[in-house]
């Protein structure tokens, strides 16, 4: 279709028939992700509100079915690229975000950590002198003050802001411990989220929320005994990709509803709704 024909289908978003604004969109939703950019450019030249508020709706719903198609598909497809799987989430609020950008990133911190890390130390003194620099070189801290705040679960927001939530630090420090071939999981452990060092001869747990502090198996029985819950494997052993990033949209959902996001919260819990089920 040539640019006239867009803006003239693009022209009948202010009609008021809802059977025509129906097929119009419909008709938007069919050119696919091609049509974004155009509507970007129609919305900064309309004068008319009506018009400019649905070509908003239209770029939102345009999006959150890419958000929802590719999620999906890395589920099936691509779960073990967990920095795919959270850039999509991140999409979900910043569209032109790129994953090129966010490898890139991540490629630095651990470029710069490994700069530092020593390959003759015992497990425990590894992971002593990667929280050193992960907290005091790359000053990321637990966001204690806002912990159910959305950008905790939106990676681009926490590498630059370096705060986050329990998953949210987890996420970044396991990608910098992994590349440097630690051999550092995740561990759904009810309440927090927390990373497990595990060889065939060495397992002991990493809190990253309070500062890399290390822990035996004992101190998970005791804190599950505290909680009145029975012990499950899943609050022991490395969990899935699958299961973090699910993890962290139930994150969202709950960072959503406590501002008021009625909308945002049934569409993140449709996202998670839609992802293959797993035994959490």
């Amino acid at each position: 279709m040539t640019d006239n024909e867009l803006r003239a289908i693009v022209s009948l978003l202010d009609d008021e028939d809802d059977e025509v604004l129906k097929m119009i969109e419909d008709k938007i939703f069919s050119l696919g992700e091609q049509i974004i950019p155009f509507l970007e450019d129609e919305w900064s030249r309309q004068f008319n509100p009506v018009v400019q508020r649905r070509i908003e709706q239209l770029l939102h719903t345009i999006n959150y079915n890419f958000v929802k198609k590719r999620l999906l598909d890395w589920s099936i497809n691509e779960e073990n690229d967990l920095l795919k799987g959270m850039w999509i989430i991140a999409t979900y609020q910043y569209p032109d975000l790129q994953l090129d950008e966010l490898r890139k990133q991540i490629d630095q911190l651990y470029y710069d950590a490994w700069s530092e890390m020593k390959t003759d130390l015992i497990a425990l003194d590894q992971i002593k002198l990667l929280n050193s620099i992960f907290f005091n070189r790359f000053r990321f801290r637990a966001n204690t003050a806002n912990i159910k705040a959305v950008s905790n679960s939106m990676l681009n927001n926490i590498l630059e802001s370096k705060k986050s939530n329990p998953i949210g630090l987890c996420i970044v420090y396991m990608f910098i411990a992994q590349r440097l071939n630690l051999p550092v999981y995740g561990v759904n452990l009810p309440n927090i989220f927390i990373l497990t060092y595990k060889t065939d001869k060495v397992q002991f747990y990493i809190n990253v929320f309070n500062k890399g502090l290390t822990f035996i198996k004992n101190d998970i029985d005791n804190y599950i005994l505290q909680l009145g819950i029975n012990p499950r494997p899943i609050f022991y052993e490395p969990c899935s990709n699958l299961d973090i990033i699910k993890r962290v949209l139930r994150n969202l959902i709950a960072a959503y509803e406590d501002i008021g996001e009625k909308v945002k919260v049934e569409e993140i819990q449709h996202l998670l709704d839609n992802l293959p089920q797993d035994n959490l």
